[in-house]
């Protein structure tokens, strides 16, 4: 069993993805309450694996809480569960830009007022450094700063 470093409870939105099961399954290996979030099998699909590796990361003191997207009120509960929030959903899978959806994380943050520490999904190139960068990736950079600053 590992050691709990502190009593922080962690939340990871995009758990089931490349980057968020690692940080998920190494949450839960350095001790901390880790919660993630599930969107219903209606929106995603009936993906084995996912639903494999949740249930075996369940048994080892992962909480699912099941939220549909775009973010809805929902997403209020687990937030004031946890002291930190960590983002890895990516910008890809969705219609509307995935990113952004961010923005409804903040909000719920704001609101819950417990969160010490929001990490979101940035991952790559500092967005505050790329303001020469041609479409159509400037607009990836543009969100992420709208994030930053939110």
């Amino acid at each position: 069993m590992a050691n709990v470093k502190s009593n922080l409870k962690v939340l990871v939105v995009g758990g089931t993805g490349y980057i968020g099961r690692r940080i998920m399954k190494e949450s839960l290996a350095q001790g901390y309450p880790t919660y993630v979030l599930q969107r219903p099998a209606v929106e995603i699909g009936l993906d084995i694996e996912k639903l494999e590796m949740l249930l075996s990361l369940r048994s080892k003191g992962l909480i699912l809480w099941r939220v549909r997207f775009p973010i809805s009120k929902a997403l209020s509960t687990p937030v004031k569960k946890v002291d930190v929030v960590i983002c890895t959903i990516s910008g890809v899978h969705f219609r509307s830009h995935n990113l952004m959806l961010q923005l409804k994380l903040v909000e719920a943050i704001k609101q819950a007022g417990n969160v010490k520490r929001f990490f979101p999904s940035e991952f790559g190139l500092d967005p505050s450094r790329m303001g020469h960068a041609l479409e159509p990736g400037r607009v990836s950079f543009d969100e992420k700063m709208k994030i930053r600053k939110a």
